[in-house]
């Protein structure tokens, strides 16, 4: 006999930002607000836009597009820098919103999350999902500020939840049910789905699925042997059909950093700098996760040289600045002196340090403490209060703040 599915109550919500980084710009610059803004990371000519307002998007301005192309298609575009503190404050706000309706909370970025109300307390359990939405739009705006929007989406399952939030954007507030869900499929096409590139839709096509309702109603059969060919075909049948497959999380492989050089011409020294800092950066990412790592990874790219690299692999595991920016340097040394962009990445992670006894522990200890000592001032007072005389004079190198993974924003030191 088939397997009888049975779709869940409605019980989760999902929430975000409407033009996170945009806003939060209009909203810290009242003067910007009704008016077309970009975000980079750096004001530098060809900057490549992070984020746009409404008022931009409504003029052509898109993500990714440099800011020689934006500005030719839309002259009056305002550009502001990233300023990484603003954005995690309000990734804190937000995220402290949606933990008070419930334990079990994910932020599936810097802008958005899912709050799982199967765990919530019964006072909250038994409300009015519209309601929640409602109070929850309102709660941004009273202790974030008046020009914060967001959109909700109450689902089944987090699929259809941040479906039924991009609906009606900016500001919207929606519901899919199993009783709406075809006419609501019925108004959109394969790529509206989340997860459904244009990859994926040509294998939908393939097999004679062109549009969210023929998706809807393809047996798992074909999902399973003909269009992913994997266990895949499986999620997907029960994803549409509200049932939640996605609320696993998977564990960190790599740690990583990477940076543009300045357009001027850089001495070996100044990049080794720059390098420095980097090892800087994921060593903090690295220890606020509570992780060590055995390998570390150098690269650096030249448009003429092309992609170089070096990387090595530790006796003992390591999470210290010094030992990182050690590597780093030795790898560096290995590598040519031309490049346009350089990397670090880490990897070969584990929770615990090595277990063998050693001469210098003393000394390791006194180092990890030094460590955990400067994460929490900077983490405090802001990050680069304190750092290594060896990086001085790379303020420019400043924190970028991910849209796909908010592990570094959720602070664990």
């Amino acid at each position: 006999m088939p397997e009888i599915l049975r779709r869940p109550p409605n019980d989760i919500l999902y929430v975000d930002l409407n033009s996170c980084f945009a806003t939060i710009e209009q909203q810290c610059r009242p003067m910007l607000r009704g008016r077309p803004v970009a975000i980079t990371n750096r004001l530098v000519p060809n900057s490549c836009i992070i984020a746009a307002s409404y008022e931009a998007k409504a003029q052509g301005v898109k993500v990714g597009m440099r800011s020689r192309e934006a500005s030719i298609i839309c002259p009056d575009l305002i550009y502001a820098e990233t300023e990484p503190d603003k954005f995690i404050f309000v990734h804190e706000k937000l995220r402290n919103i949606m933990n008070s309706y419930s334990p079990s909370v994910v932020m599936k970025s810097i802008d958005e999350g899912v709050i799982d109300l199967t765990r919530a307390p019964k006072h909250i359990y038994e409300r009015d999902r519209f309601e929640l939405g409602l109070e929850i739009k309102q709660r941004l705006k009273d202790e974030i500020g008046c020009y914060m929007r967001c959109n909700v989406g109450i689902a089944s399952n987090r699929f259809l939840a941040k479906l039924a939030g991009e609906l009606h954007k900016p500001d919207g507030l929606d519901e899919i049910t199993e009783e709406n869900q075809r006419a609501v499929f019925a108004t959109l096409k394969l790529t509206d789905l989340p997860g459904i590139n244009v990859r994926m839709e040509a294998r939908l096509n393939a097999v004679g699925i062109f549009t969210p309702l023929q998706f809807l109603d393809a047996d798992e059969a074909t999902l399973v042997k003909l269009v992913c060919k994997s266990i895949d075909g499986s999620k997907w049948y029960r994803r549409l059909r509200g049932i939640e497959v996605d609320s696993t999380t998977s564990d960190i492989k790599t740690i990583g950093r990477q940076f543009v050089l300045d357009g001027k011409h850089l001495s070996r020294n100044e990049i080794e700098a720059r390098f420095v800092h980097l090892a800087e950066d994921v060593g903090y990412r690295l220890r606020s996760k509570q992780l060590y790592a055995r390998g570390i990874y150098v690269w650096t790219y030249d448009f003429e040289d092309g992609y170089k690299h070096c990387q090595t692999i530790a006796k003992e595991a390591f999470n210290s600045d010094a030992d990182i920016s050690r590597f780093a340097r030795q790898l560096y040394n290995k590598l040519p002196d031309a490049a346009r962009i350089i990397g670090i990445t880490l990897y070969k992670l584990q929770a615990q340090p090595d277990q063998q006894l050693c001469l210098y522990q003393a000394q390791k200890d006194r180092i990890n403490a030094v460590c955990i000592a400067e994460d929490k001032i900077n983490l405090r007072f802001g990050s680069r209060k304190i750092h290594s005389a060896d990086s001085l004079g790379t303020d420019q190198v400043k924190c970028k703040i991910p849209f796909g993974s908010t592990r570094y924003l959720d602070h664990s030191i």
